[in-house]
């Protein structure tokens, strides 16, 4: 009777341990819908845009959240703003440097402050940002919603099985720290940017 009793509890925390095993999720989009927001709200021209060229895979265990590892990279060329020649200007040498500083990447290093409601985890996300050449240790709230079983129903195939993450969050930089024009027309591009993301990352099953 104790050696059953032992086997039961060895085979129900292996197959724990199977079925909560760490999932990749791709962010490059198939539907093309991820993008970042970036805004500057400055004196005389608040500036408001958008970058949707959103790759990078993030390691999730629903079982585990705080193990979560991974990285997301946006390709500079891909930000843009309303006005055509201010877009122009950003992406140039006096700016961003898009041709010699082609991706923006936020390398994770660990989740603090973990929480869970159900599907839903909130956490510090704790990484290295890199902006036109420049890394930086950072700090970003972020919350991680696990959709099981919802990427078929999300590209209208729902006989496709696999999961959804959902990343969201908010922060703050300022571009002087990066190399970005520090100190010069602040009046018309202010110092800090604003950087919101709300992204989806899919893991299709086989």
């Amino acid at each position: 009777m104790k050696k059953l009793v032992i086997t039961s509890v060895i085979t129900l925390a292996l197959a724990a341990s199977l079925h909560a095993a760490p999932v990749s999720f791709d962010f490059k989009d198939p539907k093309g819908v991820n993008a970042l927001q970036f805004s500057l709200d400055s004196v005389l021209e608040p500036i408001a845009g958008t970058a949707g060229g959103v790759s990078g895979t993030v390691s999730f265990d629903p079982a585990n959240p705080a193990a979560t590892s991974g990285k997301i990279v946006v390709a500079t060329k891909s930000l843009v703003v309303p006005n055509a020649t201010m877009t122009e200007h950003m992406l140039g040498n006096n700016w961003l440097d898009a041709a010699a500083n082609p991706e923006i990447v936020f390398q994770l290093s660990k989740l603090e402050g973990v929480s869970t409601a159900g599907n839903v985890t909130s956490a510090t996300a704790t990484g290295k940002f890199t902006l036109k050449g420049v890394t930086k240790e950072i700090k970003v709230p972020v919350k991680l919603t696990h959709l099981a079983d919802a990427f078929g129903k999300r590209i209208n195939k729902p006989e496709v099985k696999g999961d959804l993450l959902v990343l969201r969050g908010e922060f703050m930089i300022q571009r002087g720290d990066f190399g970005i024009q520090p100190g010069k027309n602040d009046d018309k591009v202010n110092p800090e940017i604003k950087i919101s993301i709300a992204i989806v990352g899919s893991a299709p099953k086989a």
